[in-house]
């Protein structure tokens, strides 16, 4: 059976050119900075977001609480979105790893309002956890993957400037929007002190994230990332591949929001209630949708889905989440749409 795998853009597998790449890699023990295949792709991942500097972690989770932890000291606190994916899903990382307390902020159009930033920061005082760092995602995973106006984006930033507070772009999807709007993505990341973005999503490639900041941040976070075992030996393998990711295949992630555009018309059309696109904000690879109160439920769906292949994630009772990813054609959106449209209306 052809499975159409809309569960997230984590399924992809590496290409023939990539599994040559990996194959062929130099490998050092990155340990003791040999690896030239991990140096490489620091360097050009740090040149690609406009920072000085950058490291390779297993993980877009570690990434992030690698980041937390070289901002911030423990005890103190950091603005989070109250759906954010380092908030919602990282299995209470920010507290049980980095110490911080969260203070959550409404984050529904993708972003917390710059209102939000500025009010949220207690004043200076021995009885409250005072605030250090500001944390953004881009795109937004859990607000419908939308890519946000590059002016909203700014704004809030300059909001957590004003506040003299560090800035943090949880950029696991920053390419998307970035390649959404046209524009180039340092646009996004230079302007923040730090950025994770991942290589294992949209990119294609097997494992791996990158975080990036300064010279300075990069040199705490390297004492970070050990501390929480992300130190690996002959990493150049998952190097190279990183490598041919960033060079190969930012482009394609327009392919993939382009079926998810396919895939929202086909579902909205055969009657199912898609999640509209806000005014001033598009869509990229990410299709949430709504089920009527009569029928069945989002885990129903998924379950009556599976035996005829096709694959998706319930998110909450009545609402589900499809990704359009690399390596799907677009025969494959619409067989799997109407395959998700048949067994919600005939059920």
């Amino acid at each position: 059976m052809n499975i159409v795998d809309f569960r997230s853009d984590t399924v992809t597998c590496p290409d023939g050119g990539m599994r040559k790449a990996i194959f062929e890699a130099s490998v050092g023990d990155s340990g003791y900075g040999d690896d030239p295949s991990i140096n490489e792709l620091e360097s050009l991942a740090a040149d690609i977001v406009g920072q000085e500097a950058a490291i390779f972690v297993p993980s877009g989770v570690m990434g992030n609480i690698t980041a937390l932890g070289s901002h911030c000291r423990r005890g103190e606190a950091v603005l989070v979105g109250d759906k954010s994916h380092i908030y919602r899903y990282e299995g209470g990382g920010l507290s049980a790893i980095a110490g911080l307390l969260p203070y959550a902020l409404d984050d529904s159009s993708g972003l917390p309002s710059p209102e939000s930033v500025l009010n949220s920061c207690p004043e200076v005082n021995v009885h409250f956890a005072q605030t250090s760092l500001l944390c953004l995602e881009v795109t937004h995973n859990d607000r419908g993957g939308l890519a946000q106006p590059l002016s909203d984006f700014k704004a809030v930033v300059e909001a957590g400037r004003e506040k003299g507070l560090a800035i943090h772009l949880d950029g696991a999807r920053v390419f998307n929007s970035a390649v959404a709007w046209g524009v180039d993505v340092k646009e996004y990341t230079s302007s923040v002190d730090s950025v994770q973005f991942c290589l294992s999503k949209g990119l294609g490639a097997p494992m791996g994230a990158m975080l990036c900041g300064s010279e300075e941040f990069i040199s705490r976070a390297r004492f970070e990332r050990k501390r929480l075992g992300g130190e690996l030996r002959q990493a150049g393998f998952m190097a190279a591949a990183g490598i041919y990711a960033l060079k190969n295949n930012i482009p394609k992630l327009l392919e993939d929001h382009e079926n998810g555009q396919v895939l929202a018309d086909t579902l909205a059309q055969g009657g199912l209630i898609v999640e509209p696109v806000p005014q001033g904000t598009r869509r990229t690879n990410m299709v949430y949708v709504n089920l009527a109160e009569k029928g069945p439920s989002s885990s129903e769906l998924a379950a009556s889905c599976k035996p005829k292949g096709v694959l998706f994630n319930d998110m909450e009772p009545r609402r589900f989440r499809l990704v359009t990813h690399l390596g799907m054609d677009r025969e494959e959106v619409i067989r799997g749409a109407n395959c998700i449209l048949r067994e919600a209306l005939t059920a």
